[in-house]
């Protein structure tokens, strides 16, 4: 895989280059509230408009039905980047039509625009090949060369992230290198003891990574809505919580193979519950109880691990030489879930090892709770790529990169 270094060494002055970033932030009535996308593609940018390039910077937001639709415009993002950047951003407001070819045309060296949410086009996100193909030769016809930098779409088979590479002189950017880098001392060169710490709300979502992990990993952690599946298939009662029954037999069978293998398998062993789901946008208090993980009433709903529960996760990762966390604990949006999250995201922070916090909502959860995100050894910008990257899977965008 060639990398933007490889170009930069070419020469970029004067050339329309192509970054494929995701800007897929999240928006409150227009307002991004998490620009941590944004900020992980800035390098790349950076180093192409300060060598002289015409950036041409291209993402999705949301999901559009393949048209426009102001609710998932880009403009947001692209005066973020703006900020960011200290320099104009210019915005187009369409794709590959009459403004996105006169901006780009209007670009001096040195110069970036942003090209409208590119889900706005059917021929994305199609599934069928001509019609991705024929999306991505007027995307091409846009740039003199393409680099992709969007971790987080990397495992989608879209025009922008597998066709359109074909069709340039292309490259990975910054963050795609480091991604990978990182994800590869997960899976190739791992320093043990292993831990591993899944949460989230389906157990569907992770039984790949789980099942790809009792391969590598040491010792697993679960949480989230995810471990009352674990629970139930171990025979406790899990009242209201979130189940996903028919994940009940799977389960059961990961659990079993972890134990042949030597593979410490944790569960939470008390939960936080309430008969109530709480009031997120309010954040009114919720009064939860403390009760054991296997004994959780009828008619009552799982919410967060409990004080013990904590204490033993921390106590599971203090001697890891390699932690990857993806998923929160518990409903970390509202104050009296937020503890389990808050406790493990510590515990990365306490613990000597190599840290690696797998996006999406754990992402979003360690800024959201305040923690300092340098503090820990990576933070993903995709939590979807990297799972499945640490499923064993190959990701469409990073196979067109090494073509």
């Amino acid at each position: 895989m060639k990398t933007i270094d490889a170009l930069l060494a070419e020469g970029v002055n004067g050339k329309r280059v192509f970054v494929r970033a995701d800007l897929n932030v999240p928006l409150a009535d227009g307002t991004i509230t998490d620009d941590g996308r944004i900020r992980a593609v800035l390098p790349t940018v950076k180093a192409l408009a300060d060598a002289g390039a015409k950036v041409v910077v291209a993402s999705h937001l949301g999901r559009p039905k393949g048209a426009p639709d102001p609710d998932f415009s880009l403009l947001p993002a692209a005066e973020r980047l703006g900020e960011l950047l200290g320099a104009p951003v210019a915005f187009a407001q369409d794709t590959v039509g009459p403004a996105a070819h006169e901006v780009v045309d209007g670009l001096e060296p040195g110069q970036v625009a942003v090209i409208e949410n590119l889900r706005f086009n059917a021929g994305e996100t199609s599934k069928d090949d001509a019609e991705r193909g024929e999306f991505a030769d007027k995307l091409a016809a846009l740039a003199d060369v393409y680099v992709g930098d969007g971790f987080g779409a990397v495992h989608r088979k879209h025009a922008s992230v597998f066709d359109l590479p074909a069709k340039l002189p292309h490259y990975a950017g910054y963050l795609i290198a480091t991604e990978v880098g990182v994800l590869k001392k997960l899976t190739d060169d791992v320093k043990r003891p292993y831990a591993v710490v899944l949460g989230g709300a389906k157990v569907s979502d992770k039984l790949g990574v789980i099942d790809h992990l009792l391969e590598k990993a040491d010792r697993i952690l679960i949480g989230g809505g995810m471990a009352y599946t674990f629970l139930k298939a171990q025979g406790h009662e899990v009242g209201i919580s979130l189940l996903q029954e028919d994940q009940i037999p799977a389960v059961r069978e990961y659990m079993e193979r972890a134990k042949e293998k030597g593979v410490e398998f944790v569960l939470p062993v008390d939960v936080l519950v309430s008969p109530d789901f709480p009031d997120l946008k309010t954040k009114a208090p919720a009064n939860p109880t403390t009760v054991a993980a296997d004994a959780i009433p009828a008619d009552q709903e799982g919410l967060d691990i409990g004080p013990e529960t904590r204490k033993l996760y921390a106590s599971k990762l203090a001697d890891a030489a390699t932690i990857f966390w993806n998923g929160p604990l518990g409903v970390f949006e509202h104050p009296d879930y937020a503890e389990g999250t808050k406790a493990v995201a510590q515990a990365l922070l306490d613990s000597p090892a190599f840290t690696v916090v797998g996006g999406g909502d754990s992402a979003a959860a360690v800024r959201t709770l305040g923690f300092d995100e340098n503090a820990f050894g990576h933070i993903s910008t995709g939590g979807g790529a990297s799972l499945e990257y640490l499923e064993g899977k190959t990701l469409p965008g990073l196979a067109a990169l090494e073509n």
